[in-house]
């Protein structure tokens, strides 16, 4: 499956679900191994989940374009919303005691646990994850 494939979503749980189970497919045909999915799957849930919440506001007007290449190696996905953006770098350590109660970084803290690699465009209105299948 190489390649640019392209899923636009409404801002809605459903059309997460979709993309998600899209992804998924393709990642399990080219032999990514349990470990690999789980983690392609949690970081997607929170990446699209953001987009929804937080960039696009849960407005239903405004999409998702989620963009995926895959070979049986590696996965790049990039899911951008159209909101404002925001700065990654100013988003309070979910981590730290102050924040432990704060309903916010964690997805942020979790995609990069578990990704390879996660990048922000310079507007912040768009991430790229990228899992390597080991």
């Amino acid at each position: 499956m190489q390649g640019w494939h392209e899923i636009m979503i409404p801002s809605t749980p459903e059309g997460r679900k979709q993309a998600e189970a899209e992804i998924m497919k393709t990642v399990g045909e080219l032999g990514f191994t349990e470990e690999a999915q789980f983690s392609i799957k949690l970081a997607l849930e929170e990446a699209v989940t953001n987009a929804i919440k937080h960039g696009n506001r849960f407005d239903k007007t405004k999409k998702v374009t989620i963009r995926y290449s895959c070979d049986h190696r590696t996965l790049t996905v990039s899911v951008k919303d159209e909101g404002k953006g925001f700065d990654p770098d100013k988003i309070p350590d979910p981590t730290a005691p102050e924040n432990i109660t704060l309903p916010y970084g964690r997805g942020i803290m979790l995609m990069a646990a578990y990704m390879d690699r996660v990048e922000y465009s310079p507007r912040g209105d768009e991430v790229t994850l990228v899992k390597e299948n080991r």
